[in-house]
């Protein structure tokens, strides 16, 4: 430990619940705007809690969310996965990934960096596109609000039923 290790910054150590934390704020901030619609979902996840009617951020996880930030800001993607994919249980993974997918589809469509970023993450937990697939799929019929819009979307045809396709 060098005499300047305390004025490094995040000087706490990577935890499960810290990088699922941080991995949403990865994704929420990868093409460069965050959305109203990402905000929204990063605090369901994190599990906002109401004050004087209206969602906020309870004081635990705004500690979370601020030392999320700090740390977005200082390492980048690769560094952060080479420090949490260690840690984490396949589940861990697994929720991390169905979480930053189910952000990057809020708003409707997945940035190309968005699109990107989740292979960074698919590959560093070591989850195959194939393994993946039944969760994206889900998770896509999920925010494919056109549905309700698009009078002529194929999936309002007559006849067609929905499946999970293992």
């Amino acid at each position: 430990m060098g005499l300047f290790d305390m004025f490094s910054g995040d000087s706490e150590e990577m935890t499960p619940h810290f990088a699922f934390a941080t991995s949403l704020i990865y994704m929420i901030s990868v093409d460069g705007k965050i959305e109203n619609e990402e905000v929204g979902q990063l605090l369901a996840v994190l599990g906002g809690e109401e004050s004087g009617g209206s969602i906020g951020v309870g004081a635990n996880n705004r500690q979370l969310l601020d030392r999320a930030f700090k740390y977005r800001q200082k390492n980048d993607v690769e560094k952060f996965l080479s420090e949490a994919t260690p840690i984490l249980t396949d589940a861990q993974k697994m929720c991390i990934l169905t979480n930053i997918l189910d952000s990057s589809l809020s708003d409707g469509d997945a940035a190309p960096e968005e699109q990107q970023l989740f292979g960074q993450f698919l590959q560093a937990f070591g989850i195959s596109e194939e393994r993946f697939k039944p969760f994206f799929d889900v998770l896509a019929l999920k925010n494919d609000r056109s549905v309700f819009t698009k009078e002529n979307h194929p999936s309002n045809k007559a006849g067609y039923t929905v499946k999970l396709k293992l």
